[in-house]
């Protein structure tokens, strides 16, 4: 194995520590979220600043394989990815904080009618599959997987955007639970966000593996799609 490989595979494994620790603060929120468990959400906080070690300890290792080794073609492509990547986990990292956060704030548990109507546990278990599967994509250098869970993120976003109309009507017709709404909608919110994050991330991956940029593929396609409906000028 050759130096670069050996402090690639370093980085790497800083990475996926990284990930770990992200993964579990995520999956902490919705047992903090579901139990009002006011300790956990403080813990989840807490850990915030370890990942953001892992953040600085990660950038720092990419730039000494840089100057140390000048990296090109693949090598170069996979260090550009592992930047992004790990700036995406460091984001999920601060939205699962986001979301404990929000829990702190709860004095009971949110009305099971609005948690099934919004929909959030679905939503929540689809990001913490979503996460799981993208590390796997990365570990195994799986672009099929990348591609597919780029697609899965439109699950998150039409959940969300049908939550602000469910929310409205929800206090419209519970005047007493204005507290509960507005604790709920910025969580959605940050889930919808964390399916962006994981989604950029599925990007890196098919970049460095295959050499293609695919970010803002879909908004170029509608943005054709809407010319070419257009009609002519006269």
């Amino acid at each position: 194995m050759s130096h670069i490989d050996i402090e690639l595979t370093k980085v790497k494994t800083k990475l996926m520590e990284m990930w770990d620790l992200v993964e579990y603060q995520l999956q902490s929120g919705r047992e903090a979220m579901n139990n009002v468990d006011l300790e956990l959400a403080k813990k989840i906080i807490k850990l915030g600043r370890k990942v953001n070690n892992y953040d600085v300890k990660i950038d720092r290792m990419c730039e000494n394989i840089f100057a140390l080794f000048t990296p090109v073609a693949v090598d170069l492509r996979v260090l550009l990815a592992i930047l992004k990547i790990n700036a995406n986990l460091e984001r999920i990292g601060d939205t699962a904080e986001g979301i404990a956060q929000f829990v702190q704030r709860m004095d009971k548990q949110l009305p099971a009618d609005l948690v099934a109507q919004t929909r959030v546990q679905e939503m929540y278990e689809e990001a913490l599959v979503m996460l799981a599967e993208c590390r796997v994509a990365f570990s195994n250098n799986d672009t099929d997987l990348a591609k597919a869970l780029i697609k899965r993120d439109k699950m998150l976003n039409s959940i969300y955007r049908q939550s602000d109309s469910i929310i409205v009507t929800f206090i419209r017709d519970n005047p007493d639970s204005v507290k509960d709404g507005l604790t709920l909608l910025p969580i959605i919110k940050k889930l919808e966000r964390v399916g962006d994050q994981i989604t950029n991330i599925a990007e890196e991956i098919i970049f460095y593996r295959d050499a293609k940029v695919i970010k803002h593929k879909e908004k170029k396609k509608k943005k054709k799609k809407d010319d070419e409906n257009q009609p002519p000028e006269a």
